[in-house]
């Protein structure tokens, strides 16, 4: 199995800081994601992120680590954080970076006994449901790990702006495939992903899937291009 993400991020890690990976989508033109971006200190992270961060409590799960960057800035501020990534590449460069709990696994996938008071969902956490009609899935396996009183914060964004036209109105897909998703390819020099999906969910669907997984949802705050963080709590004490 190909893992052009890892290697991307192990290879920033190991000095190339040049590195990007490059990512094919059936929406968008092929872009060049600089894997810097990846690799988070406090002062270049985005402030939907360190609001995140600020709310971020108790015993945390960093789910989609990526580099790690939000997991070791919280275990350095002194939060009991763990993180789950689905890359073997990327999760021992985690481990290599200095944050002390990592596992290898895919999040569907993932078992444990421990509940958590935080799951955090960064870069685009929503995405991680595939599909709107996978937000359900998504949402009833962060259920199931939180602690009573527990959260999860994600983000995403409406990409309903690529859909406008000059009139104002919007071209949306038909066949009733929802706007937002997307398959996505990622390479990185030789090695190429298999086709997922991503998608990207709008602020009322997100609010909805919470309702029916029995989470409340806030909306915590917007950024400048349509994106925005969210938080889903189960409201028990």
């Amino acid at each position: 199995m190909t893992d052009p993400y890892g290697e991307a991020i192990k290879a920033y890690y190991e000095g190339d800081t040049a590195a990007t990976l490059t990512v094919e989508s059936d929406l968008a033109e092929t872009d060049e994601w600089p894997v810097s971006e990846f690799f988070h200190s406090w002062d270049t992270m985005g402030q939907l992120e360190k609001r995140a961060m600020s709310l971020a409590s108790g015993r945390v799960l960093d789910v989609g680590a990526g580099s790690g960057s939000h997991s070791l800035w919280l275990q350095r501020h002194g939060v009991d954080v763990e993180a789950v990534e689905i890359s073997p590449l990327a999760a021992n460069v985690i481990r290599d970076r200095g944050v002390k709990k990592v596992t290898t696994a895919d999040f569907y996938t993932f078992e444990t006994a421990k509940r958590y008071d935080t799951l955090l969902m960064l870069m685009n956490g929503a995405g991680l449901a595939g599909t709107l009609q996978g937000l359900d899935r998504l949402l009833a396996k962060a259920k199931g790990l939180l602690a009573p009183g527990g959260q999860v914060l994600l983000d995403s964004s409406d990409i309903i702006y690529l859909y406008e036209e000059e009139d104002g109105s919007y071209a949306l897909p038909i066949g009733g495939r929802y706007y937002g998703e997307l398959e996505y390819v990622y390479k990185f020099r030789g090695s190429r992903s298999e086709t997922f999906p991503w998608v990207f969910v709008d602020q009322a669907s997100l609010a909805d899937a919470a309702e029916r997984n029995g989470l409340s949802f806030t909306l915590v705050a917007e950024g400048e291009h349509y994106d925005y963080l969210a938080r889903l709590a189960t409201d028990e004490m």
